[in-house]
C-alpha cells in the first residue's frame, strides 16, 4: 500500500497545482477582523466585552473592528432580550459566506469545469472514494466539517 500512498501524495500535489485558487483574498479584511468573524462563527453571539476578553484584545479595539464589520454587513448588533442594556454581536449570513469563501483552498470554478468534463459516474466514484479515504483516517486527525 505504500505505493498507493505515494501515488496519492503526488496526485494531491498535482491537484493543488492545477486547481488552487487564483483570485487571491476576496474581502481585503485584516487578520484581526478575520479573528473576530471566526470567533463569532464558533461561539455564537457575544458582547463586545466578551469577544475582547476571548481574543485578548482591548475592548475599544474589538469595538472598532465590530463597527467596521458591521459597515460591511458581516456582523450585526442586537439588543439582549433579557437585558436591554446589553448588546450582542452576531455574525450575519454574509459573514458566514465570507468566511467560507476565504477558507477555500481550491478554485470552485476550476473544479466545476473539470467535473463537468468528467462522466457523471466517474465524478460520483471519485467523490465516494475520497470520502472513504477521509473516513479511513485515524481518529486523532482533525476533520473540517463540510
Amino acid at each position: 500500500m505504500t505505493g498507493s500512498a505515494s501515488e496519492f501524495e503526488q496526485l494531491f500535489r498535482d491537484t493543488y497545482r492545477v486547481f488552487h485558487r487564483r483570485d487571491g483574498r476576496r474581502s481585503g479584511l485584516t487578520g484581526a477582523s478575520w479573528a473576530v468573524l471566526t470567533h463569532l462563527s464558533l461561539t455564537g453571539p457575544v458582547t463586545v466585552g466578551e469577544a475582547a476578553q476571548h481574543l485578548d484584545r482591548a475592548q475599544s479595539v474589538v469595538s472598532d473592528i465590530v463597527t467596521q464589520l458591521e459597515g460591511k454587513g458581516l456582523v450585526e448588533r442586537r439588543a439582549d432580550s433579557a437585558d436591554r442594556r446589553r448588546t450582542h454581536v452576531w455574525i450575519t449570513p454574509e459573514g458566514v459566506d465570507a468566511l467560507r469563501a476565504d477558507e477555500r483552498v481550491l478554485g470552485l470554478d476550476l473544479l466545476t469545469d473539470a467535473f463537468e468534463r468528467m462522466p457523471a459516474a466517474e465524478a460520483t466514484s471519485l467523490l465516494a472514494s475520497l470520502r472513504r479515504l477521509v473516513d479511513a483516517a485515524p481518529a486523532t486527525h482533525e476533520r473540517t466539517p463540510s
